[in-house]
């Protein structure tokens, strides 16, 4: 009975928030406080235990960080600099983003997609670029590279195996992952990047930036939002408008479209100090988490307020970049599948995939199982419950062990690109779109397509081969 009324819960908020523009985090932690309160004899000071501080701090400290980074200037002097690197070769452009991203996360960093997405939105619409294939072109790969040894990803993966007693190859769960992620954004830059692909080898000429655009509607264009979520949890969380019934993307923020001299000045300032010292941050926030592990949340936290001691006017604006109802959301939809967990609900569902029959039948559900409930709660969380349900069925040998492990590690990560996830709110936020309820439609549409076809790629690809 709980187990049902926590599931037939979950499916509720999900559809209600999706079709109203109620905050789908309010009715997360009202079903946290029925269901884990009411129905599962949980305490409130055991639901409350639940609330993700940590990934609060982190969404607060990087919004805020790069709120900064937007209003001195820094971002776009970013943008000029990454324009240059690819000689305005469009197609050039996507390519840079992918794998500068998996770069980033290969050495460890859990800010690669919010260190690129408000540098690369804006690229995609001053040139003319397809804003979803731009920003699912980072997150695939951030998200490719998610279990490289050094990511928490990869560690609790190759930890879980060696706990188990079971063989490991930290390389081949790295290379899959990241190998699986390329044939989907190859198929996705041949499906929506044919502009691109048809435009050989044109350039755009860089001075563009500087020139006047036409206002796009009477509404400011969000810039500069990064949402960070810690791979620690794969944390959720979106920002989008109403009529998809989720958070309200409300915070004003300045209008870039609208002022033409403002890259040229910036250029022609070139590296202020406060520039200067707001990438410094940047860049030790990226040292520190990856390679000395200091937590997230924090050192953003106090980099930002440092910057703001030192131009207090001056990045005084910053603060509105913080999308309170992003962080409402994550918040509560990690609690209640904290209450989920504790209640055994992820455990049941994990338990009745893994009775089946069939071990290849059972690898390819347990893969569909963990890219549907990673898509709305914790990605690693959810690993770390069906991991150790699936240990039986790698013991007995029928399944190709690193195979099975590869592909449902995947397909739990990889579904990060939907709008619930910290990765797909950060496209969204920096999306300059004119039409942002349709372009999270289109990001909720390419989310099914992802759910649909990656633990079918993975298990074809790679569980079948493995176990034969």
């Amino acid at each position: 009975m709980v187990y049902f009324v926590s599931i037939a819960a979950l499916i509720a908020l999900f559809a209600i928030g999706t079709m109203t523009p109620i905050n789908m985090g309010v009715l997360a932690f009202a079903a946290a406080f029925v269901v884990g309160g009411w129905l599962s004899g949980l305490s409130m000071e055991e639901i409350f235990g639940f609330f993700p501080g940590s990934i609060f701090t982190i969404i607060v400290g990087i919004t805020l960080l790069f709120g900064i980074a937007r209003v001195n200037g820094t971002v776009d002097l970013i943008v000029a600099g990454a324009l240059k690197l690819v000689r305005g070769k469009r197609w050039a452009i996507v390519w840079l983003m992918f794998f500068l991203g998996a770069g980033l996360m290969t050495m460890g960093s859990v800010l690669a997609v919010g260190m690129l997405a408000p540098v690369a939105m804006p690229i995609a619409r001053r040139y003319k670029i397809d804003p979803l294939l731009m920003g699912m072109m980072i997150s695939h790969g951030v998200l490719g590279a998610a279990f490289s040894p050094i990511t928490v990803y990869g560690a609790f993966t190759n930890g879980w195996l060696e706990s188990a007693g079971l063989p490991t190859n930290p390389l081949a769960l790295y290379l899959i992952p990241l190998g699986l992620s390329f044939v989907l954004a190859l198929g996705l830059f041949f499906v929506r990047g044919r502009d691109l692909i048809g435009s050989g080898g044109e350039t755009i000429d860089i001075d563009e930036l500087t020139r006047p655009e036409p206002s796009v509607g009477s509404t400011p264009e969000p810039r500069g939002n990064a949402l960070v979520a810690a791979g620690v949890a794969g944390g959720k969380a979106t920002s989008v408008s109403p009529g998809a019934g989720q958070a309200v993307m409300s915070a004003p923020v300045p209008k870039t479209v609208a002022e033409p001299d403002r890259l040229q000045e910036i250029e022609s300032t070139g590296f202020t100090p406060l520039r200067v010292l707001t990438l410094a941050g940047m860049i030790a926030l990226l040292i520190g988490s990856a390679v000395f592990q200091i937590d997230v949340g924090v050192c953003s936290m106090v980099i930002a307020a440092i910057l703001l001691v030192l131009a207090p006017n001056k990045h005084k604006p910053a603060v509105n970049d913080v999308t309170w109802s992003a962080v409402l959301l994550v918040c509560g939809m990690l609690t209640y599948m904290s209450v989920l967990k504790a209640n055994g609900t992820l455990e049941f569902l994990g338990e009745a995939a893994a009775s089946l029959g069939s071990p290849l039948l059972t690898a390819l559900i347990l893969c569909y199982a963990v890219a549907a409930v990673s898509a709305v709660g914790s990605s690693i969380g959810t690993l770390g419950i069906v991991l150790p349900l699936a240990a039986p069925l790698l013991t007995m040998g029928e399944v190709g062990l690193v195979g099975f492990v590869a592909a449902v590690s995947f397909s739990a990560v990889i579904v990060d690109v939907s709008p619930l996830s910290s990765n797909g709110v950060m496209v969204l936020a920096n999306a300059q779109v004119s039409d942002r309820d349709a372009f999270q439609r289109s990001l909720f549409k390419y989310t099914g397509y992802i759910v649909a076809v990656a633990p079918l790629l993975a298990w074809l690809v790679v569980v079948l081969p493995t176990s034969m």
